[in-house]
């Protein structure tokens, strides 16, 4: 027998699939459906949690629960790339950078091969589609290679990274781990996920020619809308005929 909350799941789920809740309309306060439903808080806190699962409905703090519109789909190809499923102009994703000096802390140090301390510069990349996150992304590069003026906000990630690029040498070796994980309350929170919902995290780290780390990337990817394609290009070579 079907529990409480997945009761309470399915019928909102039908009324969000029917058209009767729409994309981007607010749920009644949680206090007015526990109400209708007659349950604990609790309980139908958890089924909003599973739509939250699913991708269904964004919780979005101090202004209550919203349907979401239909999830845009990443699929990160490696080296930092990400393509998008669609490509209309209308449905295009909006990508904010925050720009703030910081030190070398906690895992950074190993990463980046610096002494604990170190001057760095951290790019906070949150991408929106609408009004709703859609991915997140911290960049650490050693203060030397940051472009100088760039701290504080801008709505630009392309001038950034071009940017970027303009400083550092060449690079030689990028190294990425990719592993699925919960997130953590602050990553939950700022792309509106539940806390149950799985993420793919990606962890770049970039090497030039000399074998300096120019930079240490984190990706965050909520698994509802992400996919992760790797290509590998082998060299046949060709052997001639002995004669």
């Amino acid at each position: 027998m079907p529990s409480r909350r997945h009761v309470i799941a399915d019928d909102l789920r039908k009324q969000i699939s029917t058209g009767r809740i729409k994309a981007g309309e607010r749920l009644p306060s949680e206090a007015q459906l526990a109400s209708q439903y007659m349950v604990s808080t609790p309980t139908l806190r958890s089924a909003l949690a599973v739509l939250q699962g699913e991708g269904l409905v964004e919780k979005i703090h101090g202004k209550g629960n919203f349907v979401r519109h239909a999830l845009r789909r990443i699929t990160y190809v490696g080296s930092g790339r990400m393509l998008d499923a669609q490509t209309t102009a209308d449905a295009a994703l909006r990508v904010s950078v925050r720009t703030t000096n910081v030190r070398a802390r906690g895992h950074l140090p190993a990463l980046l091969r610096v002494p604990a301390s170190s001057p760095l510069t951290e790019f906070l990349c949150l991408s929106h589609e609408g009004k709703s996150p859609h991915s997140l992304a911290r960049i650490y590069v050693p203060r030397d290679l940051a472009p100088a003026g760039m701290l504080g906000e801008s709505p630009w990630y392309e001038g950034v990274e071009a940017r970027l690029a303009e400083l550092r040498p060449p690079l030689a070796e990028i190294q990425e781990t990719v592993s699925a994980r919960l997130p953590t309350p602050e990553e939950a929170a700022t792309l509106r996920i539940s806390s149950t919902l799985a993420v793919l995290a990606i962890t770049r780290v970039a090497a030039n020619t000399t074998g300096r780390v120019v930079e240490a990337a984190f990706l965050v990817l909520p698994g509802d809308r992400a996919d992760a394609v790797f290509t590998i290009h082998h060299t046949i070579e060709e052997r001639g005929t002995e004669g």
